[in-house]
Parts: C-alpha cells; sequence; structure tokens
C-alpha cells in the first residue's frame, strides 16, 4: 500500500494503523505529489491512499497514474474536500473508494478491507454527492440511445459486480486471475461511461443491458 498526506501529524497517526494492522503491508509513505509520483513508478502494490490538496498538486493526478502503470492496484481518497468537482473528479480518474478524514480509525481499516474485496467505501455525504448526480444523469439522457457493446466476457462480470461479488468471487466463479478482472471492470466502466459499480450497474439497468 503507498500512502500519501501532507499533514505530518495524521499521515503517521495512519501510517502507525496501517503498520500495526495485519491486513496491509505499507510500502511508502509520502507528503507531496512528487512523492507520490516516485512510488508509483518505483514499485508494485495493490492500494493507493490519497489526500486530494497536496501542497505541489492534486492527489486525482497519483490516482491516474495508477490507472496507467499499475492497473491491478486499487485507489481510495480520504480527504476534507466534499465539493462535487472534486468528489467527481476523483472517482472518474479511477478512485474506487472516498472516505472523509472524520472517520474514526476502525471505520478505515473496515473500508481498506471492503475496497480490496472488490466494494466501493464511500461517506455517506460523498454518496449524497453522487446520487444526486446519477439522478442528474438520468434526467438528462435522452430517450433513445445506442447500446455500448460489451463482449460475452464482460456481461458476466457486469452481472458478477451487480449481484455483488468480490474480485476474488468472479475470478474463481468465471476462472480467470484476479489480476484479470479489475481490467475488464475498468472497460466496463469506459463503455458505460460509469465511474464506479453503482453508476455501472445504474446504467446497464437503465439501457436495458440487465434486469434486477
Amino acid at each position: 500500500m503507498v500512502l500519501v498526506e501532507d499533514d505530518e501529524p495524521i499521515r503517521r497517526r495512519l501510517a502507525e494503523l496501517i503498520t500495526d494492522w495485519s491486513g496491509a503491508t505499507l510500502v511508502a509513505t509520502c507528503a507531496t505529489l512528487a512523492e507520490a509520483m516516485a512510488a508509483i513508478e518505483a514499485q508494485s502494490f495493490d492500494l493507493l491512499v490519497t489526500d486530494l490538496k497536496l501542497p505541489d498538486g492534486n492527489g486525482i493526478e497519483a490516482i491516474r497514474l495508477v490507472g496507467k502503470l499499475q492497473p491491478q492496484a486499487e485507489a481510495m481518497v480520504i480527504s476534507v474536500l466534499t465539493d462535487e468537482r472534486s468528489v467527481l473528479d476523483a472517482i472518474e480518474a479511477g478512485a474506487a473508494g472516498y472516505l472523509l478524514k472524520d472517520a474514526e480509525a476502525l471505520d478505515l481499516v473496515e473500508a481498506i478491507t471492503d475496497l480490496m474485496a472488490g466494494r466501493s467505501p464511500i461517506s455517506s455525504r460523498i454518496a449524497r454527492v453522487l446520487v444526486r448526480r446519477l439522478a442528474e444523469r438520468g434526467e438528462a439522457s435522452g430517450a433513445a440511445e445506442d447500446r455500448p457493446s460489451l463482449t460475452p466476457r464482460e456481461m458476466d462480470i457486469l452481472w458478477g459486480i451487480a449481484k455483488g461479488f468480490t474480485y476474488g468471487e468472479l475470478a474463481e466463479r468465471l476462472g480467470m486471475s484476479r489480476q484479470t478482472v479489475p481490467v475488464h471492470i475498468r472497460n466496463i466502466y469506459r463503455k458505460l461511461q460509469a465511474s464506479n459499480r453503482s453508476e455501472a450497474v445504474f446504467e446497464a439497468t437503465r439501457l436495458g443491458l440487465i434486469r434486477l
């Protein structure tokens, strides 16, 4: 795991929490975007936990780099920012979770566990932003739309995420490696113009690709 947080006391507290937890290994702690970019380029890992507002840039750039260089890895935001633009930009960049910094330590551990199991941990205030945007998107969409073309394997995975299966469960059921599942899911998100599982299922249902 790579942790990016510019506030030293918070960074130290989060690093200690992760280090003391047997479920994760902290491979790098970063205080700036430049340090984060160097860490992402230097080694392999499976999770980026990043703040957004950094002294030399925005953590969203780190999330985008993870998507390019480490497509098997997940990304989660921990931030004080709750404005719609910050939330949507982070999720569109590839963040699978978004927590506010007022979350308790136990919530962070549970959030990381959920995220690595294939779920999307999101604070309630952030969820409201996404629900509002989904509603607006549904109202703005026209009556007739071309359905995106999903491969049979992508349809299988889409059904799986709609049913709430984890990456590990999908890999076992479909006979593929766990590292391949998020690659297919990212392709599904791109084709459905979705940023997370909830949006993908919403769009697929709205377009008639699946029925729940």
